[in-house]
């Protein structure tokens, strides 16, 4: 027990050593650091891919309700048998339940200006909704000029400058899913006019029809 406190009491008195320890140390807690940031840097990299893999998932489940809801309603429907369209009616309802099962659910981190910005613009796009069937024209041309304030691209039309600004205070996620479902009401309110037009002129709606999809 002497010799060992003997020992250590001359370590104490060398001051070199004393350094040599503490550059080890420090060597060892900055390769440490490093290890655990790059690990950091790569799980960061895996959660973004999750993220719009999640993403990419729930777009997917938008586009195949929209398809069946399509299939549904379309005019295909009306030129069958009334035991095919029964039957085709239930697939399609079987499918629609199968899709709805899938629950992904891609949170959006916002500070409360951004979720004030996203309550405005949804209750401008559900107020353009709630007039579509008053009227159904107005409403297209309102749907368009408030899509027109989300792209990039020139618009047609003139564009909502009041729903543009809002749009700008939304979080990027948020903005991309004002987007696409002002896209989807769009090309609903086009399938909704092609009906009107069958049901009011359907033998001149089904030739127009016919020569677009020969164009």
């Amino acid at each position: 027990m002497a010799q060992a406190m003997i020992s250590a009491k001359a370590s104490e008195g060398q001051p070199a050593g004393q350094l040599r320890g503490r550059f080890f140390r420090s060597t060892s807690m900055a390769d440490c650091s490093s290890r655990l940031l790059q690990n950091l840097d790569q799980l960061e990299s895996r959660v973004e891919a999750l993220r719009d893999a999640a993403s990419a998932m729930e777009q997917e489940k938008e586009t195949l309700l929209e398809m069946i809801h399509n299939i549904q309603n379309s005019q295909d429907m009306r030129h069958i048998s009334e035991g095919e369209r029964e039957e085709l009616c239930l697939t399609a309802s079987r499918l629609m339940g199968r899709t709805l099962t899938v629950e992904v659910s891609v949170g959006t981190i916002r500070n409360p200006q951004q979720q004030e910005s996203l309550l405005h613009a949804t209750r401008m796009i559900d107020e353009v909704v709630n007039k579509l069937l008053d009227n159904l024209e107005d409403s297209k041309s309102r749907l368009m000029s408030l899509y027109g304030a989300c792209t990039s691209e020139v618009p047609s039309g003139p564009i909502d400058q009041k729903f543009q600004s809002v749009v700008i205070g939304c979080a990027i996620e948020d903005q991309k899913k004002i987007k696409r479902r002002l896209e989807t009401l769009l090309r609903n309110t086009e399938n909704s006019e092609k009906s009107i037009m069958l049901l009011e002129h359907p033998k001149s709606t089904v030739q127009q029809l016919c020569n677009n999809e020969q164009d």
